[in-house]
């Protein structure tokens, strides 16, 4: 006997393997799984589209790079960061730099990646902090706390972004393609 699946013009495999002697147990939970998935079928095909979805914000258009590529679109990152955190350091911080909160996901894809946001973060080539400046006394100029201060290495970092990739979501997008910024 050959059981056809529900379009009725193809044999159903689950039902083949079925009726071909598998017992016990696992003929139960396929034909458990089958039965299942006849009924998902039949379910998917009552769905109707009442309307066509409303955008009520158009979402951000994709920022392109000082070589002229384009980079992943902005995206808010879900709420602010704890403000006591250095996160939230940066956060708070964007607008005093020109740029929107909505900027925030991308400076924290880059130094997530680069130091996990440690103040005392080092690498071999001796880039330091947070920003991992290199080498890290370009820092002083912010602050002569720069080796201790998250904050003083934020502002070091998001004016180095904005000097020199004009955004953190430009930043972001060079990072992508480079692996460094």
């Amino acid at each position: 006997m050959i059981v056809y699946g529900p379009a009725g013009n193809t044999p159903d495999p689950l039902a083949v393997a079925v009726a071909q002697g598998v017992t016990g147990r696992s003929a139960t939970l396929l034909e458990n799984e089958r039965q299942q998935i006849i009924l998902e079928d039949a379910d998917s095909k009552k769905f109707t589209v009442a309307s066509a979805p409303t955008i009520t914000r158009t979402p951000a258009a994709a920022v392109s790079n000082n070589s002229g590529t384009t980079g992943s679109p902005i995206v808010p990152s879900g709420p602010p960061p704890d403000p006591t955190s250095a996160q939230g350091i940066a956060y708070g911080l964007l607008p005093s730099f020109g740029f929107s909160t909505d900027q925030f996901g991308c400076l924290n894809d880059i130094w997530s990646r680069e130091s996990g946001w440690r103040y005392n973060a080092e690498n071999a080539s001796g880039a330091y902090g947070i920003p991992q400046a290199l080498p890290g006394s370009k820092m002083a100029s912010a602050g002569a706390d720069w080796q201790t201060d998250p904050t003083t290495q934020i502002k070091w970092g998001l004016g180095y972004i904005k000097d020199t990739y004009g955004t953190p979501c430009d930043a972001w997008s060079f990072w992508q393609g480079h692996g460094w910024y």
